[in-house]
């Protein structure tokens, strides 16, 4: 009976951790809803700090929820002063979407420059946009990255043999890596739709948690790319399915809005 009642008290701290990274992403959630209006501000265009910023908290919303789960495994792995460690492990995740914002950032201004002064290069960069998610949500890299995220105990006894003290904010960063390799075309669909776009933001979370969290997952991928495929298409007879990148402005929230 003891040895039950350890295994059920170690359960329930690991979900503890897991209701604290939710409670990260709500409060995401929360600012980008309510500063969403602010990142019009002429003053903020295009500054590199601003954007990172928003970007990190943006990727905090949007990717921690579906990697609660993970997290509350990895709780399980630490003895002993779980949340200052749990902190470090969920630092280490969101410091690789982080550095992602830079990529994206050199995207936005081209995004930005196209949209402004070659409305039909925009349609054909937008096609573009949605072809690359297509293509790469059906490819093998894909689906081993996918296979990670939703099977982690593999890693998770990699993290195992980590040591010194910065293995945890380590063991973070390379589950991050693995996210970012199986997610990254996703993100680039803001590209098309606009940063700050709360509906894009909430449909691409959705996607992100349904292909990790759901038993026909994989499936679900493979349905996104086929879609995003047909998108690709279907954007030369109706540019407004991406707005930020052949003018249609979504109110402000577009990436030459920032």
């Amino acid at each position: 009976m003891v040895g039950v009642t350890r295994t059920a008290i170690t359960v329930r701290r690991g979900a503890g951790h897991a209701e604290l990274v939710l409670l990260t992403a709500a409060a995401a959630w929360a600012w980008v809803v309510l500063r969403r209006g602010d990142t019009g501000a002429g003053a903020m265009a295009w500054d590199l700090p601003a954007f990172l910023g928003m970007w990190t908290v943006m990727m905090t919303a949007m990717m921690l929820p579906a990697t609660a789960p993970v997290a509350a495994l990895y709780a399980r792995t630490v003895p002993v002063h779980r949340t200052p460690r749990m902190t470090a492990f969920t630092a280490g995740y969101v410091l690789v979407w982080s550095a992602a914002g830079l990529p994206a950032y050199a995207l936005a201004v081209g995004a930005a420059h196209v949209a402004a002064t070659h409305p039909a290069a925009g349609t054909a960069a937008a096609a573009a946009v949605f072809a690359v998610n297509g293509v790469y949500q059906l490819s093998p890299l894909k689906d081993r990255c996918l296979t990670k995220c939703r099977s982690p105990i593999g890693l998770l006894l990699r993290y195992a043999s980590y040591r010194g003290p910065s293995r945890h904010l380590r063991a973070g960063a390379h589950h991050g890596a693995f996210c970012l390799g199986c997610c990254w075309s996703l993100m680039l669909l803001f590209m098309a739709f606009g940063v700050m776009n709360p509906w894009a933001m909430l449909g691409l979370a959705a996607v992100v948690t349904a292909e990790k969290r759901l038993p026909r997952g994989p499936l679900v991928a493979r349905a996104v790319g086929l879609a995003s495929l047909a998108l690709a298409l279907a954007v030369f007879w109706a540019p407004l399915l991406a707005p930020n990148l052949t003018g249609g402005g979504m109110g402000g929230m577009g990436l030459r809005h920032l």
